[in-house]
Order: C-alpha cells, then structure tokens, then sequence
C-alpha cells in the first residue's frame, strides 16, 4: 500500500448501534467469540432457523446485555467495519451454579471484576483490520467507562487481540480453563484483563492496529 493511500484512507467513525445493525452484530459477536456464540444460538434456535438469525434476534432486544442499547458500530467510509459491545458489572457476584460447563469460567472471571466497564465483545471484519478500528473501539468504551475500570475476557490464543490490549493499558488479573463443551478452539484458557480508568489512554500504539 502506498504511502498516499494511507495518508487517504479515511479515519474510523465510532457511532451508537440501532436495532437496524442488529444483523453485524450478530456476526461480529461471533468473530468476538471464534464462534462460541453459535454453539450458544444453535440451543435458542426454532426448527430450521439459522444460527446468526437467532443472534440477531437477540441483538435486536432492548434488554439483556446482548442488545443494540449496549452496542457502538464503527464505520470506515460509511461501511460498518466493526463493533462493540460493554456495558457495567455488577458490584455483587453473579451465581456460577447450574450455568453450562462453556459459560461457568467467563462468569467466574466476570466476577472478579464488579464494577467494572465490561468489553464483551470487541470484532473487527476481515477486510477492515489493520485500519484503527478495534483502538477506535476501544476508546469508545474507555469513555463510556467514565470513573470507573474497563475489563474484558479473551482467549490465551489470540496473541494479536492480547497485544492490542496490552497496549492500551490492560493488564492480565486471573485466567480460567476453557471447556469446551460442543466448541472447537485451540486456546486453552481464558484470560481477565483489566485496566485502570486513571490509565490515561493506550500507550502509544505498539500493537498491530484491528
């Protein structure tokens, strides 16, 4: 790529979701998840619905966690290049007993964080990777932050997302066993970062930009 092309390529442009991106959610929280979300959607799915219409139905919802009203798009050149989803933990632990064995150490890895900003999903497509856009995100949800820390959960796996990560100030706090029950990943653990809300921004950009 030429110097001039990039010196052109216009900046990402981080906006709220509505429940007409109810659709790319879905498929961005399932580049999130590295495909843990299907295996979740298959289990809510009607007879002869497809999975990511599943999601995007959830999506659509106005409550729960997974919903537009806690969702950021960010959009290269009008495009919809990447998304996010955070929203605020509970101070009081959520219960771990009767959860499924794939869904028990995320919790529990949630519950060392209460209070916190959670960052539950973080995906950029394919085609827009290497263009600012997870760091565009990424702000985003350190302002929505506001006061208070900034978490999130990722697989041991994704050295590039760790990466990032590290470099916009989180720091590795405790990991759990992945189980992988009906779920295909090479990763073996998942890993709870966090980052201070006094953090003052990543640290330059050492990381290859999502």
């Amino acid at each position: 790529m030429s110097a001039a092309s990039v010196a052109t390529r216009p900046e990402p442009v981080v906006r709220p979701a509505t429940p007409a991106d109810a659709a790319d959610l879905a498929r961005l929280v399932d580049l999130a998840s590295e495909g843990l979300a299907r295996r979740f959607w298959a289990e809510l799915a009607e007879p002869g619905e497809d999975v990511f219409a599943v999601g995007a139905r959830r999506a659509a919802r106005d409550e729960g966690a997974f919903s537009w009203r806690n969702a950021a798009i960010a959009e290269v050149g009008g495009a919809v290049a990447g998304g996010l989803v955070s929203y605020r933990l509970g101070d009081a632990p959520e219960p771990v007993e009767g959860l499924p064995a794939v869904a028990r150490p995320l919790v529990e890895l949630e519950n060392r964080a209460p209070g916190s900003h959670y960052v539950n999903v973080l995906a950029t497509y394919a085609a827009f990777r290497g263009q600012g856009v997870a760091t565009a995100l990424l702000r985003h949800a350190a302002r929505a932050a506001g006061a208070a820390a900034l978490s999130l959960i990722v697989a041991d796996g994704n050295a590039t997302a760790r990466r990032l990560y590290e470099g916009f100030g989180f720091v590795e706090r405790a990991r759990r066993p992945i189980a992988k029950d009906g779920w295909e990943s090479a990763s073996r653990e998942w890993v709870l970062m966090t980052r201070r809300s006094d953090a003052g921004g990543e640290r330059g950009d050492p990381a290859p930009r999502r």
